[in-house]
């Protein structure tokens, strides 16, 4: 089997941005499938996608390690490291679909069928009140998610913000995140996504604020640039931290890992470079005691992607999912998404078990 061609495909979802999908034809009928969402520059993806389809024709794509060495060079950045990243994960669906078995069968073994989701409701909440919030978050119960998280930080962008007293900035979200609290009440998980916003000494302010509400994780409250002011804020707060999503490639994980900054680590597999890098990333991780929870708050190509190796982690702790974006989601996908009371249950198909659902998609490029 030799590659034909790399086929990207845009889906259009909404104001916050499109899925970029990748197929993978082969000369035997066989397409691979990734994605390579959220780089914000999908043109740059697709170019990138072009190259890489001309410098892999006719190789065998089942010789994973040897395409990703000769791809994946020093000095990359995120697009083009998330671009490497789609075209990995579909050799690996590739390679599953001609043995005739799912990915993680490939990776050893499932430890789990059933992987706990997080909904991430950020990207549904159009109402930035403390009640709209709630009303999402409540509405995320409903259908069956154990596990909220929200981004309740939007004001806090100027530098010169009031970051103490009555008037500090932060304020307006911690009161977002305790409407959510009162609203789905002491028996739902909880996080909160901070998006590198806080200072450190701001971010253990708000920490103490947020104290009483239980939460699950502290995410990103100070940038995984900075693994040591990191560090130093995780050793201060009473919650356990994660961070991670933004990193590219399996290096840039090393300072969080070997300074132990976080207690829980956030690959996401589009952007460290696929299904293997994850599980590298994943086993340095368990050597210095830390969680993975892979980041995924894209399209349903890269959760069951992210799925297929979470499955066969030890250190798994839960996966994220874009919950309410468009209601057509799960419907992309052949056969379609499976979540059953906040879980997703692994597929058993070959490769990522699943296919695009071409009818699906002519209604949304």
């Amino acid at each position: 089997m030799r590659i034909d061609h790399i086929e990207p495909v845009v889906v259009k979802v909404n104001s916050r941005g499109d899925w970029v999908f990748v197929q993978i034809h082969t000369d035997e009928g066989l397409i691979g499938l990734g994605e390579a969402s959220q780089t914000f520059n999908d043109a740059l993806v697709v170019k990138k996608l072009a190259q890489m389809s001309q410098f892999l024709k006719g190789r065998d794509p089942g010789q994973i390690n040897a395409i990703f060495q000769d791809v994946n060079q020093p000095h990359l950045g995120k697009t083009e490291q998330t671009a490497i990243g789609a075209v990995e994960q579909a050799l690996w669906d590739l390679k599953g679909q001609r043995l005739g078995v799912p990915i993680h069968e490939l990776l050893g073994g499932a430890l789990r069928d059933r992987l706990i989701l997080y909904a991430n409701i950020n990207r549904h909440v159009d109402d930035r009140s403390p009640a709209g919030f709630a009303r999402a978050a409540c509405q995320a119960v409903e259908d069956g998610y154990k596990s909220i998280k929200m981004a309740p930080f939007d004001e806090l962008n100027a530098w010169d913000r009031p970051m103490t007293g009555c008037n500090a900035l932060w304020r307006k979200g911690v009161a977002r995140v305790r409407a959510v609290r009162e609203a789905i009440g002491p028996g739902i998980e909880l996080a909160v996504d901070c998006h590198n916003r806080l200072e450190p000494s701001e971010a253990i302010l708000v920490a103490d604020a947020l104290a009483e509400l239980d939460l699950f994780w502290f995410e990103e409250p100070v940038s995984e640039r900075y693994a040591e002011e990191l560090a130093q804020v995780s050793h201060r707060v009473s919650m356990p931290t994660a961070s991670g999503e933004n990193i590219f490639g399996v290096e840039g994980y090393r300072q969080l890992i070997l300074t132990r900054a976080v207690d829980v680590i956030m690959p996401d597999v589009k952007h460290v470079g696929g299904i293997a890098a994850l599980c590298q990333v994943a086993a340095a991780a368990r050597i210095n005691q830390i969680l993975v929870s892979p980041h995924s708050p894209s399209g349903p190509v890269s959760t069951a992607a992210g799925a297929q190796a979470a499955a066969t982690l030890d250190n798994f702790y839960r996966l994220e999912y874009a919950w309410g974006e468009v209601d057509w989601r799960a419907e992309l996908l052949d056969p379609p998404e499976t979540i059953e009371d906040g879980h997703l249950i692994l597929p058993r198909g070959p490769g990522l078990g699943h296919r695009l659902n071409q009818a699906v998609v002519s209604q949304h490029i």
